[in-house]
């Protein structure tokens, strides 16, 4: 008994020593940071304040004013793919949405760790969450919600949840209220059982705004009433400067051009700008809403004097979403009643300055703001950080903040090996703009694979293309046959990963046929 104690008191001397090593703080015995981890859906890359945009989002701005806005972080570019690679540091093949085995959570590690794990807001994958480590659950299993009633987009059913127990949305129900509520219940429940309230905690926050169905509440829609009157081109160009004011982008990053099947807003007839100006206002309202539950967590955690040793990670699932939705008669969006999404036609000005969208591998579909926020662990007050970086880069982070050793194992099921780096450097500063490893990206056969300043990106169905990132970070410029050898050994890195990991190779993705995604709404029809 006697050696078994002290074996023990060695062991936990051992841990904690471990977690402390893997921190910034000033004081060698500090705690391990709790972890907030944001994710919010379908947002472009210049939708935010910090970001370059007009909407105001004061709460998120001061968390970059605090902390580190990232310039160079990716995601998978759809919403399953993308919270896959999140949760399992893996390329999202690699899990298939967690429908395969041999991966583990980040809530099961950081459960195993000893933190206290929570989720609130969209799953979208397999299985359910609470079945995945996290200990109590509220939200939706789906990918998309009437975000006032709660009822699936799709087969409007009740997907809702509360822990394992089907959740029924009261009358006043607004999603982005509400999975902001749960947070913070479930953080103020636990902190009052004497047994748990010393443990750190990991929250992931999954709001769906700015998803569609464009729902937003009466007094924020109010706001933005008029604010899109001069169309995607003036506020593209505004957004665009703006971004290089910020020091976020500079002279690498060139203005696309607009999307060559968008029209000039100023030929439009009257009756289409009426039709399409609301979409907008919507939208911006949603994101202000977004914004503002963010800052009643954010004083919250102030109030109860966790904020500082909490490490916040904000970001979006991919970039703007241009499907065209008009599901119901409705015509104007924002009440519970319409099912409508904005189209290309606001995405492209949402991802200014990149081409492309949601589901490319092009830029406009995989980069995301990313924004990082620990006073006691971040020295950064409102910094840039370059480093080009990825979801599955959060695996590793996570591990190293927390004290504990990714598993080769678990239940007797070998887990493969982490495919990111850990920003924990990144987050210090210390970090160049090098990356040791690739990154890639395959979703319904849109492809690519970035080593260094170099990336190859091809559409489905489409041939290769390639940029050379530290003079063209927009992609406008297709260098592909002055660099033939640069193209043809990032071809061969491509294809080994994607028969490693079970991704489309490029043979494989040019045979598909163009998607048939509808992505422009036709307002001849809509508007005679």
């Amino acid at each position: 008994m006697r050696d078994s104690y002290y074996f023990n008191q060695i062991r936990w001397i051992f841990f904690w020593a471990a977690a402390s090593l893997s921190m910034f703080s000033v004081h060698a015995n500090d705690a391990r940071p709790n972890i907030v981890l944001i994710m919010c859906d379908d947002m472009g890359f210049s939708d935010l304040g910090c970001y370059g945009s007009e909407i105001p989002t004061p709460n998120i701005d001061r968390l970059a004013a605090a902390g580190l806005r990232f310039t160079d972080f990716h995601n998978n570019a759809k919403c399953s793919e993308t919270r896959a690679s999140l949760m399992t540091g893996l390329w999202h093949h690699q899990s298939n949405n967690l429908k395969k085995r041999g991966h583990i959570t980040l809530a099961e590690l950081l459960r195993d760790a000893g933190y206290r794990t929570y989720m609130s807001g969209k799953w979208h994958l397999n299985s359910t969450p609470i079945d995945r480590g996290f200990d109590r659950y509220f939200g939706f299993l789906s990918g998309a919600i009437n975000f006032f009633t709660g009822t699936d987009w799709q087969i409007n059913e009740n997907l809702m949840r509360l822990d394992r127990e089907v959740y029924q949305a009261p009358a006043d129900f607004y999603s982005t209220n509400a999975f902001t509520d749960f947070a913070i219940e479930f953080l103020e429940s636990e902190s009052k059982n004497k047994d748990r309230s010393n443990q750190p905690f990991f929250l992931y926050l999954a709001h769906n705004a700015p998803h569609f169905p464009l729902h937003a509440l009466p007094e924020d829609i109010e706001k933005f009433r008029g604010s899109y009157s001069q169309g995607w081109d003036i506020i593209r160009n505004q957004r665009y400067q703006r971004l290089q004011e910020l020091g976020i982008i500079d002279n690498t990053w060139r203005l696309s051009d607009r999307d060559p099947k968008v029209e000039s807003w100023n030929d439009l007839r009257k009756e289409e700008k009426a039709f399409l100006e609301p979409m907008m206002e919507v939208y911006a309202a949603m994101i202000h809403r977004l914004d503002q539950n963010i800052g009643r967590l954010t004083e919250y955690l102030k109030s109860t004097n966790q904020f500082d040793n909490t490490l916040i990670l904000f970001l979006s699932d991919n970039g703007a979403c241009p499907y065209e939705r008009l599901r119901t008669e409705v015509m104007v969006p924002g009440g519970v009643e319409s099912d409508i999404a904005y189209d290309s036609r606001w995405a492209n000005m949402c991802n200014t300055p990149l081409r492309l969208y949601k589901q490319y591998a092009h830029q406009g579909g995989t980069l995301t703001p990313m924004i990082a926020h620990w006073p006691a662990g971040i020295q950064a007050r409102g910094d840039l950080c370059h480093f080009p970086s990825h979801l599955v880069d959060i695996m590793p982070t996570v591990a190293e903040l927390a004290g504990t050793k990714y598993p080769e194992q678990r239940a007797d099921t070998p887990i493969a090996a982490m495919e990111g780096t850990s920003l924990v450097s990144a987050l210090k500063g210390d970090l160049t703009t090098e990356r040791a490893r690739p990154i890639f990206w395959e979703f319904s056969g849109n492809h690519a694979v970035r080593a260094g300043d170099w990336k190859l990106v091809a559409e489905r169905s489409k041939p290769w293309e390639l940029y050379h990132l530290a003079k063209d970070r927009s992609e406008t410029t297709n260098v592909i046959h002055e660099h033939t050898e640069v193209a043809a050994e990032l071809s061969k890195t491509y294809e080994d990963w994607a028969v490693r990991v079970g991704a489309r190779t490029h043979a494989q993705s040019e045979k598909m046929g163009p998607s048939k995604q509808s992505q422009l709404f036709d307002l001849e029809r809509l508007i005679p």
